[in-house]
């Protein structure tokens, strides 16, 4: 089996469409078109009447996605200046040096990759976290109007979790999400 006919983990794949003259309505406002694919559990090609296959479009703001992915790109660096933050305090120096005749011991580490690892935000980016997860909610929402703001963050903030939203708003590539807590609440939006 090739690769394209097969689906390993749960994911989401997003692309956009910008029409040159083709518009949803009467709108004078620019629209885009969200195209979205999802498969809620592992699948082959020939599953694909599964009913955890699904897809469907959005129209969106041009303006809207731009100025959100300006904040998710201001949300992004904000984690990073965190995390180098946290490695800057992680960092310690060792309190003895290893006699010439000693060997270091190189073991393999079990820790999760810097991408990965869990950020512990500071009230500001909370914020700021919470003001763009509510504006991708009501871009996403189908009645935008009834969509409430955030209170609490619905996914752990990882550095990969921002870059993958950041990401999904990038009219020129798309993106894939996969499987975790990200996913999971892009598809109870949509």
């Amino acid at each position: 089996e090739s690769r394209a006919a097969t689906a390993s983990d749960k994911e989401i794949n997003i692309q956009w469409y910008i029409p040159s003259t083709a518009k949803p309505s009467n709108d004078t406002e620019t629209k885009v078109l969200l195209l979205y694919a999802c498969n809620t559990n592992p699948l082959k090609i020939s599953d694909i009447s599964s009913t955890s296959v699904f897809s469907g479009h959005l129209w969106i703001p041009l303006a809207r996605i731009i100025s959100l992915r300006e904040k998710l790109s201001d949300l992004k660096e904000q984690v990073e200046i965190l995390m180098q933050g946290s490695k800057n305090l992680s960092t310690s120096v060792p309190k003895s040096f290893p006699e010439q005749n000693e060997t270091l011991k190189i073991s393999p580490s079990n820790k999760p990759k810097r991408s990965d690892a869990k950020v512990y935000l500071d009230d500001k980016t909370e914020e700021i976290a919470k003001r763009c997860l509510s504006e991708v909610k009501a871009l996403l929402s189908v009645v935008p109007a009834l969509s409430s703001p955030l209170t609490e963050i619905p996914f752990d903030v990882t550095l990969q979790s921002i870059t993958d939203l950041k990401d999904m708003f990038d009219l020129a590539n798309g993106c894939i999400i996969t499987e975790g807590n990200l996913f999971k609440w892009i598809i109870s939006l949509l």
